[in-house]
């Protein structure tokens, strides 16, 4: 496959260099990411303001949890109808006046209908900006840019609490949503200067039956995972949970028969591809479970302020940023399926380690462990981010990060509810009122436990998967012996 399928097709532009595009669509995924941990912060000052409970403000957090799940499957396919740099622009757009609406909300309904807008630009702007960055980048560069798109998507966790914190205690918490709108202005100006537009081949008509089905489906699905991480609301989120399988039932049941699924399940097909998205939504658990458990970790376990917690839970995402300049060189040398293999076991084996945390031990080493976590953890959704893609053809580009991109929220989201199942599991086994250590390390160890079998699918990658996205070149008895 040449490096013509993931570019846009020739015009009169010269094509910009790709660090620049990998960064125009990172302000995007910046302005999100930012968003949701910033808004985390300040609930309890909304809450105040909007005069409800604290916990009644985390409606404010699932609705835009539950626009994602309805609209990101249906992504690709508007995408290729009308266009990826006018759907990325238009979501854009939809995200910053979402924005402004939330910003000036003067109740908690007004807030949820605005986060609902919101959400359609997010959902918009995760995998149609992935699309942009496939269809108009070199494949030699694909690392590279995957590289530079997760930096700022990084950044964003980093900021968030610090920036929730000033805004709420200097200004207002709606300035949480207003800086947003300079973002988002200068990434709508720069996709309008740099960024090509590419069609994909239209397949009949926009697939209703499935967009619905998929979106009563993954909805639930997210909602019944968040649910499961709060107390008292185990059956409320075993019910979603099963309405959501169900209506996944229905989905898969038409996606057999209809030409153009909203979610073209046959992309599972591809080795590739299909290895990466198992091998990732496993990796993934690990990963969402990670930001709920040390947090409560350290603060329940450990006795450390929400404030103090937060600074050693930045470690894992300082580590990530670490990783990323040597990332193409370790490719290169390595290639996938062995680098996937060795730095996913011991990322994997590093978030174990976790499990026999004790308060006693020194808080810089437990820095330090988190750090290299997020070094070694950061490696592999990079290499997922990309390698899944070696095999897709131009025409499935877009069907293919619809795809790819509902199932990394959905295992976030999964991970998350893991970690609290096995964090209560064990409570309830032990008899404990609240976690104790003990519990936290059951907790570790299951996800830990899981992600070790996405290690069974790293081994199914062929040695030469990825090659020449990597530039590795496996060497063959004749270079071994110096070409004698």
């Amino acid at each position: 496959m040449s490096d013509q399928i993931f570019q846009a097709a020739p015009t009169r532009r010269a094509a910009p260099n790709f660090r620049l595009i990998a960064l125009i669509v990172a302000s995007a995924m910046f302005m999100e990411q930012l968003d949701a941990t910033v808004l985390a912060t300040a609930l309890p000052t909304m809450a105040r303001d909007f005069s409800v409970s604290a916990p009644a403000m985390s409606i404010a957090l699932t609705s835009y949890l539950l626009s994602l799940a309805i609209f990101i499957p249906a992504s690709g396919a508007i995408a290729d109808r009308y266009g990826s740099r006018t759907v990325f622009r238009t979501a854009i757009a939809v995200f910053v006046v979402g924005s402004l609406l939330c910003a000036q909300a003067p109740t908690l309904f007004f807030l949820v209908v605005a986060r609902l807008i919101q959400g359609l630009g997010g959902a918009m702007m995760m995998p149609v900006g992935r699309l942009v960055l496939m269809r108009s980048v070199a494949r030699k560069d694909m690392v590279s840019a995957m590289s530079w798109l997760l930096i700022p998507a990084l950044i964003g966790p980093i900021l968030g609490p610090p920036v929730g914190g000033m805004f709420v205690t200097y200004l207002d918490w709606r300035w949480i949503f207003y800086i947003n709108v300079p973002i988002g202005i200068i990434g709508f100006v720069l996709v309008s200067m740099f960024i090509e537009e590419v069609k994909g081949p239209r397949n009949g008509r926009f697939d209703l039956s499935g967009f619905v089905l998929s979106g009563i489906s993954l909805g639930s699905l997210l909602f019944g995972f968040e649910m499961s991480s709060r107390e008292g609301e185990g059956y409320l989120a075993i019910f979603l949970i099963s309405i959501g399988l169900l209506f996944g039932i229905a989905y898969l049941r038409h996606a057999r028969k209809h030409p153009s699924p909203i979610m073209d399940f046959s992309l599972m097909k591809v080795p590739t591809f299909g290895a990466s998205v198992i091998a990732g939504s496993l990796t993934r658990i690990s990963q969402g479970a990670t930001p709920f458990l040390i947090p409560l970790m350290l603060q329940l376990g450990f006795g450390l302020s929400a404030a103090a917690a937060g600074q050693i839970s930045i470690a894992t995402a300082l580590g990530s940023m670490a990783m990323k300049p040597l990332q193409l060189k370790i490719l290169r040398r390595l290639g996938f399926r062995a680098s996937l293999l060795i730095f996913g076991v011991i990322g994997t084996l590093g978030y174990g380690l976790c499990a026999i945390f004790q308060p006693d031990w020194p808080l810089p080493l437990i820095f330090v462990i988190l750090f290299f976590c997020g070094f070694f953890m950061s490696f592999q959704f990079t290499a997922y981010n990309t390698i899944a893609y070696d095999e897709i053809d131009r025409d499935r580009m877009s069907s293919a990060t619809s795809f790819y991109t509902t199932f990394q929220q959905l295992m976030l989201s999964l991970g998350i509810c893991v970690a609290a199942l096995a964090l209560h599991g064990s409570m309830y086994a032990r008899e404990h009122a609240t976690a104790e250590m003990s519990d936290f390390s059951v907790a570790f160890i299951v996800v830990t436990l899981i992600a070790l079998l996405a290690m069974v699918w790293n081994a199914r990658f062929s040695s030469t998967a990825g090659s020449e996205i990597s530039g590795h070149r496996k060497k063959s008895p004749e270079d071994a012996l110096g070409g004698h």
